[in-house]
């Protein structure tokens, strides 16, 4: 459903996540067992990453039944194994490599998957290779901050079981991951408070009001307003499709290649479509609206002016430093459900200070 594309992130190591959607055309009486799934470089058929067992399990599932855990459920329960396609079914596995430092990114992946076809009658083994993939040759887009100056915390990034990562979506009858790579950002106080107060009140939230600007030079090419923000801390109704992301500014940066700002506050957007802009130009302010339960900004890079439908390649930060990381995943549904508004931050094994890195998922840095 993508390109794979190799990118740098925090932890030192050279990620590819992508999909693989694997379909068991057979009748429904006859099950497919699938025990192992390595990634191998095609060249030299070197594997460079495996899953099987409860790994694989907690990596599959049917492309319209979401992984547990992904509503937000702390921690996800573990998925049953072995992993079991049933006949006429298609199911998706959640790809995301980590290799180390140093180590060859192959030019073209292949994938071979064993396991057993199983009746009433009995299991008949197989192992087969399938989908030949060339890797990504551009380098990730290498972006100024999306916010001003401070302390912010990078909720629901790659790579694990999360509402961005792995969210699937059938869009004009095509299979999409729009959101892949997105990041929901969330201002942090001194004393590691994200909201003050009353939860439900918008301006408790350190996030609220709080300018975005523009992470590379480009043109406005997309600009909606006049969505009323949500009141937190309770998820609202999912809005209709077209206000999933709330106010926003699209900006086109190079060809083929758009930054998204979403649910921002009504009436605070300074841009207009056509308008070009430079780096660090305000776009706007952090809000509520669209598909938001407490203020932030969801940022991402698309491969197209429109969020449906789009593809979610990776981008990197040029510059900041990770002061720590919150281990229980909070986001976006329970942030103003937590007893206080005080992220519990624990040291990161990735403080310090990065260049061309992609934050991960739950970490908090200084930009």
């Amino acid at each position: 459903m993508t390109e794979p594309t190799p990118f740098h992130a925090t932890d030192g190591r050279t990620h590819l996540s992508y999909e693989l959607l694997t379909t068991n055309a057979l009748p429904s009486s006859t099950q497919v067992r699938l025990d192992r799934v390595e990634v191998r470089d095609a060249r030299t058929h070197r594997v460079v990453g495996s899953l099987s067992g409860q790994e694989l399990a907690d990596a599959a599932n049917p492309v319209g039944d979401p992984l547990p855990g992904a509503d937000g459920s702390t921690p996800a329960p573990p998925g049953p194994t072995p992993t079991v396609i049933p006949g006429s079914q298609q199911w998706v596995i959640w790809l995301d490599l980590a290799l180390d430092r140093g180590k060859h990114v192959p030019k073209v992946l292949e994938h071979h998957l064993s396991g057993a076809v199983v009746t009433a009658s009995g299991s008949s083994p197989f192992e087969e290779t399938v989908q030949v993939t060339p890797t990504g040759r551009t380098a990730p887009m290498n972006l100024n901050a999306p916010v001003r100056p401070g302390t912010w915390y990078s909720s629901e990034s790659c790579c694990g079981n999360t509402h961005h990562r792995r969210g699937l979506g059938p869009i004009n009858g095509r299979f999409y991951v729009p959101q892949r790579f997105a990041i929901d950002w969330y201002r942090v106080g001194e004393q590691g408070q994200t909201w003050e107060g009353d939860p439900a009140r918008l301006t408790s939230y350190l996030s609220y009001r709080q300018p975005v600007v523009a992470a590379a030079g480009g043109r406005v090419v997309e600009v909606q307003d006049g969505i009323p923000d949500n009141t937190p801390p309770v998820t609202p109704p999912v809005p209709p499709i077209e206000e999933t992301v709330g106010n926003h500014v699209t900006l086109e940066v190079a060809p083929g290649r758009y930054l998204l700002y979403a649910h921002l506050k009504p009436g605070s957007l300074k841009v207009r479509e056509g308008d070009r802009v430079e780096p660090g130009r305000v776009l706007g302010l952090i809000g509520n609206s669209g598909n938001s339960t407490t203020p932030h900004l969801h940022f991402q890079v698309m491969t197209t002016a429109e969020f449906f439908p789009t593809d979610s390649p990776p981008f990197t930060f040029r510059q900041f430093r990770v002061v720590g990381q919150v281990e229980p995943r909070i986001w976006d549904d329970n942030l103003g459900l937590q007893p206080t508004g005080v992220l519990p931050i624990t040291p990161s094994p990735y403080e310090g200070p990065h260049r061309a890195r992609y934050p991960l998922d739950r970490e908090v840095l200084e930009f």
